[in-house]
């Protein structure tokens, strides 16, 4: 099938800034911009045609000296290596840098991560933000009940998965961290930053940790994606805007987009390898990794960058986090003989290409232990945007759809998901960007009640804990009469919803 939407991160749409802020908004068929805090150096030395690289060879046993030999030969530079997974990261300007370096004796896999040219080009972004009105903050605030924080009461997801009852027995523990790895978290934001966790928080943007003091933050202008999702996870109940899932656990920002909003293999390889080692309970992954949506294990560069990130997220797993990622936004069929992809390589020369989604890939969302994540709207159906397949969705959460589709009860005046914006504002977004962090929650609640359950555990309750939720059938979002997608499976393990919908209130009951 075909794309109803470009692609763009998991987000899909339209940030409300708060009070009189300005903001980025988010639209509809826009890829996100990010901030990027390369070190210097790195980017000022690297050859106008040099592009990033990742060889894989054996893990555990460091880089041997003939694997550097022959990567210095081939023309490329050793960026970082991860020899715990035994993924190198390598610049080179040499085009058959990848071709030469595979017939390396113990190099396993090598490929490159981009097409375009180190540094990644910029991109514009579209849209302009809508602020809520004073009125509309002072209507919102004078409808919280004690106990609820000001904007609670248009937060119609909360009640969804039962966190507002989940709340009522606990907040979750402050020995759970979540790890957003992401666009950068601001973690100055009143709704973040009693919960923010720096020493787990990190840039990873070049493939390399970058510990300098805010280099997780995006810059003015840039991408809000980050912030939003790390306060629907985590934002604080402390009278101050919108409450998150779990509120009493701690959040960190593991920034891995470029500037441009390019999610690369080796940030992403080295936000997983720092979450695994700072001991990070669960990971959101809201975002695939960029260049290719879906990379097919025939190619040997996209083969490469599965080889890499599988055993990234699996480091991260035996280490015991949880991983979380959004199953994307175009109402793809994960579980058809066949897809339509019509924007890979996104930062090179796209073209339509028909792929078995069975074998080539959305990393890390269809990777071997990743909880696959849909959203839902305000009524509780399949979000009209959201990825779906029998044995692909896991589980299913909050992440807003069109108001006109999915209406939500008074008092919340729109069908998207409310959360934090950078600069200390508020705004709606919808994706399964915002269902992730939903799922993230739930897990760190899981995780709070169970605090010694691995990660293999903490997702066997989060499976068995969510409400079964049976197929939509017939799905006619839009009320035209035409069926929009086709939902196969019992209503404890379907395409649209997999085991169900998240359940908070039993995540601390059970």
């Amino acid at each position: 099938m075909t794309a109803r939407y470009q692609r763009s991160r998991r987000a899909i749409a339209i940030p409300l800034g708060m009070a009189t802020a300005t903001a980025l908004a988010f639209l509809p068929n826009v890829t996100a911009s990010a901030t990027e805090a390369e070190a210097p150096q790195q980017v000022a030395t690297a050859d106008a045609a040099s592009l990033s690289y990742v060889v894989n060879v054996r893990p555990g046993h460091g880089t041997s000296a003939s694997v550097k030999k022959a990567i210095a030969a081939a023309g490329g530079t050793i960026v970082t290596s991860y020899d715990q997974i035994g993924v190198i990261v390598v610049h080179s300007s040499n085009a058959d840098f990848a071709k030469t370096i595979r017939g390396v004796r113990g190099v396993e896999s090598a490929g490159n991560t981009r097409n375009a040219p180190l540094p990644a080009q910029s991109t514009t972004d579209v849209g302009t933000p809508k602020a809520l009105t004073a009125q509309q903050e002072q209507a919102a605030s004078a409808e919280a009940t004690d106990g609820q924080d000001p904007l609670e009461p248009l937060q119609w997801d909360l009640p969804a998965i039962k966190a507002d009852k989940a709340h009522e027995k606990t907040l979750g523990s402050r020995d759970v961290t979540v790890a957003v790895i992401d666009t950068g978290v601001d973690d100055t934001h009143p709704d973040i930053a009693p919960n923010f966790d720096r020493d787990a928080s990190v840039n990873c943007v070049t493939g390399k940790p970058d510990t300098a003091d805010g280099a997780w933050r995006p810059t003015t202008g840039e991408s809000p994606h980050g912030t939003h999702v790390a306060g629907e996870i985590a934002g604080a109940k402390n009278g101050v805007g919108i409450t998150g899932v779990a509120p009493g656990v701690k959040v960190a920002g593991i920034k891995v987009a470029t500037t441009a909003g390019y999610f690369y293999t080796e940030a992403v390889v080295c936000g997983f390898v720092w979450a695994a080692e700072h001991g990070v309970d669960v990971t959101n992954n809201s975002y695939y990794t960029d260049p290719w949506y879906f990379n097919c294990k025939d190619d040997p560069d996209q083969k490469a960058l599965v080889d890499a990130i599988t055993r990234a997220s699996q480091y991260a797993e035996r280490k015991g986090a949880v991983n979380v990622a959004a199953a994307g936004n175009e109402s793809y069929d994960l579980a058809a003989d066949s897809i339509t992809d019509p924007v890979s390589p996104n930062d090179g020369n796209p073209s339509d290409r028909v792929i078995d989604p069975s074998k080539c890939y959305d990393i890390p969302t269809q990777l071997p232990g990743v909880v696959t994540v849909a959203a839902t709207g305000a009524k509780g159906l399949k979000s009209s945007f959201s990825n779906y397949g029998r044995g692909v969705i896991d589980i299913a959460a909050p992440g807003g759809d069109s108001t006109r589709y999915q209406t939500p009860a008074p008092p919340a005046t729109s069908g998207l998901i409310l959360g934090p914006l950078p600069g200390g504002t508020w705004g709606y977004m919808a994706g399964t960007s915002m269902a992730t962090p939903h799922v993230a929650g739930v897990a760190a609640l899981i995780k709070s009640t169970h605090p010694h359950a691995p990660a293999a555990l903490v997702k066997a309750l989060l499976y068995a804990e969510a409400d079964a939720t049976p197929c939509t059938d017939p799905y006619d979002i839009d009320s035209d009469g035409k069926v929009d997608a086709v939902c196969e499976g019992p209503k404890n393990r379907n395409g649209f919803y997999g085991w169900g919908t998240a359940d908070a209130l039993d995540a601390v009951t059970k």
